[in-house]
């Protein structure tokens, strides 16, 4: 037989064709010269058919190349079926005859289509695994790593893992009981830290499952991890930062909850010292030189005596760099937080806090607490400065700023009064009014006349003390008070005034209506119980009766309860005219 044949020594004449292709399992055909078809087995008789209709070249050819090579051909080929394509394997075999050839044929269709099922099966398994992990990875029995993912875990290339021990790279691996990478049951979304290549710590969570044998030992784990680090970061910002809108809103509301202005910083420095845990609080203003001036503190300062000295690097950049300014330095053994408060985009202020100095120091969430606090105060600064405008307004005069009728009379004057009857000091009242202002306006006019009125308001700083008081009370009369003053002082204090006022004269209208002033003048004694208004009608009276005798001197009024026609209550019983 020759080596090239297959072992098949049959012969169509001497052994029965149909018998022999019977016993064979799958598709069997005998095929003699010009291909036809000498036997076929029941399950070969559709490619038979296919054959006679040239409908199955992939089985002509390869019976063509086996008969022309004589050698054994084997291929695969795809023929239709009523179920779809069918898959065969088809062997074409020479025989001793050779002019026959034996055709076997095996129906592929159902392994192909499960080795695809399984391949795909895998497939799609791994992309979950990719997808809904880090990394996969195995435990041996040995408790060391056997298998992790292609692209390795935790910056570690998977080569460098295996064959180390999953607790080299777990932080506190002592904490967890069991360990899930060598745990001997199911475990699901376990948290735990673990050490990456480049030092740094990833939170990961794991799922694992134990590898047993048939016994029941335990020869191994697997499981997956799913670095979460990145979440839970993102948590505890989100978390860090409803603690500071915690913290905000309780400031915020200690603020709201005062009514008076000035109080809103006090109460602002006390809850900002009390969220952050700082020893204390100092809030400044901007005060109109460009200075900073203290608006309110909370807690301890001592040692700190050359903290203002530091608050003028705040304000050095001048122009908008300086809206996210702040300074942290130290002061002896307090550490120094300080913000600028802004309106506008222009300071107004600052606030600072202090604490002992510890290793941890100011942490962001402080900065960036501080600097929302700072926003919140930059417009309260800025709404007390308003507050003060009005009030300012509400109680000066627009165009000699001293304070006006109802700001002397309604609140400077009863509080001093009261001071006084406490201390049993005596004071003087002083009423001035201008002789001949009228004619000034006639003849020069209003500006002149302003000019004039503001003269005489320097002359009245002049010859008061720092604690006195002066005020406009309308058109061309003024009033001073002077406290704790004697009768002898208040005399040649009113003396002085008179001589001084000559210089007036270079306002007057003309040389036969010189413009001067008249004074009334009337002493206050704690204890007699005389009234505010009783003092100042005395004045007043004292004033008026100067005018109307002669103008350009000064008259004491009688004491109080005494008749018109009485001494003035001046000891030496005189009036003066210039």
């Amino acid at each position: 037989m020759s080596k090239d044949r297959a072992p098949f020594p049959l012969n169509h004449d001497e052994v029965n064709a149909g018998s022999l292709l019977a016993g064979y399992p799958g598709a069997a055909l005998l095929i003699g010269a010009g291909g036809t078809v000498i036997a076929v087995n029941r399950k070969g008789a559709s490619i038979k058919a296919l054959l006679q209709q040239g409908e199955a070249t992939g089985i002509q050819d390869l019976i063509g190349q086996a008969a022309s090579k004589s050698t054994l051909t084997v291929g695969t080929v795809k023929l239709p079926g009523s179920k779809g394509e069918v898959v065969l394997e088809v062997t074409a075999a020479p025989q001793a005859d050779k002019d026959v050839l034996l055709v076997l044929a095996r129906d592929m269709t159902m392994e192909r289509n499960l080795r695809s099922a399984l391949v795909e099966s895998r497939q799609r398994f791994k992309d979950l695994v990719d997808v809904s992990s880090d990394f996969a990875w195995e435990i041996g029995a040995d408790a060391t790593f056997v298998f992790v993912s292609l692209r390795g875990a935790l910056g570690f290339r998977s080569e460098e893992l295996i064959g180390r021990r999953p607790e080299e790279f777990v932080l506190d691996a002592e904490e967890y009981s069991p360990l899930p990478f060598v745990s001997n049951h199911p475990l699901e979304e376990v948290e735990m830290w673990m050490r990456c290549a480049d030092g740094a710590t990833a939170c990961v969570v794991v799922s694992c499952l134990p590898l047993k044998t048939e016994a029941g030992e335990w020869r191994g784990t697997r499981g997956i991890c799913k670095d979460v680090t990145e979440e839970r970061e993102r948590e505890a910002a989100l978390a860090r930062a409803r603690h500071r809108e915690q913290l905000l809103n309780y400031i915020v509301s200690t603020i709201r909850d005062e009514i008076e202005p000035y109080n809103m910083l006090t109460a602002a420095a006390a809850a900002t010292a009390r969220a952050l845990g700082a020893a204390g609080c100092r809030i400044y203003r901007l005060s109109e030189p460009g200075e900073f001036m203290v608006a309110a503190e909370y807690g301890n300062a001592d040692g700190l005596e050359t903290l203002d000295k530091h608050l003028g690097k705040l304000d050095s950049a001048g122009n908008e760099e300086s809206k996210a300014l702040s300074l942290e330095c130290r002061i002896g053994k307090w550490l120094i937080l300080a913000t600028a408060t802004h309106y506008r985009q222009s300071v107004n202020g600052t606030i600072c806090m202090w604490k002992e100095e510890d290793p941890d120091g100011w942490d962001d969430d402080n900065r960036i607490l501080i600097g929302d606090v700072a926003n919140q105060l930059g417009i309260a600064s800025e709404q007390i400065a308003n507050h003060e405008r009005i009030v300012k307004l509400s109680r000066t005069d627009s165009l000699t700023g001293l304070l006006n009728r109802r700001a002397f009379f309604e609140e400077e004057l009863p509080r001093r009064l009261a001071r006084l009857e406490r201390s049993r000091l005596g004071a003087s009242l002083f009423y001035v009014d201008m002789d001949n202002f009228k004619r000034v306006n006639d003849v020069h006019g209003h500006q002149r006349g302003d000019e004039a009125i503001l003269f005489l308001r320097e002359m009245l700083i002049q010859h008061s003390r720092p604690g006195d008081v002066i005020a406009r009370l309308g058109g061309d009369e003024f009033a001073m008070w002077l406290d704790g003053i004697p009768p002898e002082t208040t005399r040649g204090r009113v003396q002085m005034l008179i001589d001084s006022s000559k210089s007036l004269s270079q306002f007057s209208g003309d040389e036969d209506h010189p413009l001067g002033i008249s004074i009334g003048v009337a002493t206050y004694e704690p204890g007699k119980g005389e009234s505010l208004k009783d003092l100042s009608a005395r004045a007043d009276a004292a004033m008026y009766e100067v005018k109307r005798d002669h103008k350009g001197g000064f008259k004491f009024a009688p004491p109080p309860g005494a008749p018109p026609d009485a001494p003035d209550d001046d000891t030496k019983g005189e009036e003066n005219s210039s």
